[in-house]
């Protein structure tokens, strides 16, 4: 072997070293043939790394080729591990806090094509017309073919006030359209409220986020005082991606006094935990309708789970995601990041609602309006977790037990929201029911 490639051949035997020494490789020191393998694999790594430096027609730098690497063996393992740079990181970290410079779109990879999931409220892309199911073809004339969603996004976000030019495809359309987008400062407000009619609170979820569970206890102490206690209260979850897991557990707590709220089990012991609710003396005892439809997600899912299976709310819509996988972002020498799957979450029940979502307790279709009608996806038939290439199955493949069965808002009512009004009539029934004698 040249001494280039020992180099980089002892390097990567060395990282090998650092894993085991971690605990991540627990078996004996005698190598089985998967470890000769996988020492074959790092040989011809370090190999073709070397062939390409020395033989490619024009200079490469190794950064960029270690990079593009990693990145290529992390797509191989389910569409929500990724690898971050620096940059790609802060965009992250950024995202979790609610306020960023941007057009306001939520973003997936579908049929490995970059895809609109849906454009935010009161955001340049919402005010442009942009749809879900719009596919970007480009972003400032460049290619979005083989694009990570962390790339895509650090292309999209920018200073207030500049101009960024998507390339969309939408159905019918005859040939793709250049869609230009003025940058503003997006605000995603975690949390929105209002009184309903009849002593009926509403609380909408958009994202988990750092406050989020801080700005629901508040909300709470305006619906729910002394003298003018709620009889209902509607939880919102619907196009809810998710977010922070320790934030769902924080809210799923804030409505429970005693039980599981979730588990999480994984091929590494220390990812499997137990959450549980904690009698603070101070949750709200009033009926709870939570509405979930298939853009409720993750953290949202796990809130949802936890208030069905404790028997505390009763779930209304339609099927959620089915997102049912815990990433843990691990930071890495030099201000890069690793985001990995690393466990399964389980409802109280022990359910794994991974690929499958929660089924509500009384299914709602949502009712389109005739605009509506004309998008490419609409709100009854969003993209599912299952829909994702390379998604992590089910753990019913594993022996595992699956699911068999404001500020801000408008003060009135709306009519046109039919899931709302079935979850206020629930509400406003369950009441009424109360106070019917029995026989």
């Amino acid at each position: 072997m040249k001494k280039t490639s020992k180099k980089f051949f002892v390097l990567a035997l060395i990282c090998l070293g650092s894993l085991i020494l971690l605990g991540l490789n627990t078996g004996n020191n005698n190598p089985s043939a998967k470890d000769k393998n996988f020492y074959k694999d790092v040989k011809t790594f370090s190999e073709v790394l070397d062939m390409v430096r020395k033989n490619y027609v024009d200079e490469v730098d190794t950064t960029s080729l270690m990079q593009g690497a990693i990145n290529g063996m992390i797509r191989t393992l389910d569409p929500h591990s990724s690898f971050m740079t620096p940059d790609l990181y802060k965009e992250l970290e950024v995202e979790t806090q609610g306020q960023f410079g941007g057009v306001g779109i939520e973003i997936m990879i579908i049929k490995d094509v970059l895809t609109i999931v849906s454009p935010i409220e009161d955001t340049p892309a919402f005010h442009a017309g942009l749809k879900p199911g719009d596919q970007i073809l480009k972003i400032d004339g460049k290619s979005t073919k083989d694009i990570t969603i962390l790339e895509a996004v650090k292309l999209l976000r920018g200073s207030k006030d500049t101009k960024v030019t998507i390339t969309i495809l939408r159905e019918n359309m005859s040939k793709p359209q250049d869609v230009s987008l003025t940058r503003a400062i997006i605000q995603v407000k975690s949390v929105k409220y209002k009184k309903i009619e009849d002593h009926i609170g509403y609380i909408r979820v958009a994202a988990f986020q750092e406050k989020t569970a801080d700005e629901i206890r508040k909300v709470l102490r305006e619906l729910d005082g002394k003298t003018n206690p709620m009889k209902g209260l509607v939880l919102d979850l619907r196009n809810d991606p998710g977010g922070l897991l320790d934030q769902a557990i924080e809210v799923s707590d804030i409505f429970l006094k005693t039980g599981t709220i979730v588990s999480t089990r994984g091929r590494v012991k220390a990812m499997e935990t137990q959450s549980l609710a904690k009698d603070d003396n101070n949750e709200i005892i009033c009926p709870i309708v939570v509405l979930v439809n298939e853009g409720t997600a993750s953290a949202a899912e796990i809130v949802a789970g936890a208030l069905q299976d404790n028997g505390r709310a009763l779930i209304v819509g339609t099927q959620t995601f089915g997102k049912a996988s815990v990433q843990t972002v691990i930071p890495l020498e030099g201000g890069s990041a690793l985001k990995l799957t690393t466990a399964r979450y389980y409802t109280p029940k022990g359910r794994s609602i991974q690929a499958e979502g929660i089924k509500p307790d009384i299914v709602v279709p949502f009712i389109k309006s005739v605009e509506e009608s004309e998008s490419v996806i609409n709100k009854e038939e969003r993209i599912r977790e299952k829909d994702l290439t390379g998604h992590i199955k089910p753990a019913k493949e594993d022996g595992t037990k699956v699911d068999e069965s404001s500020k801000g808002v408008k003060e009135s009512l709306e009519t046109d929201d039919h899931q709302l009004k079935t979850a206020v009539d629930i509400l406003k029934s369950w009441n009424i029911m109360k106070k019917m004698k029995t026989n």
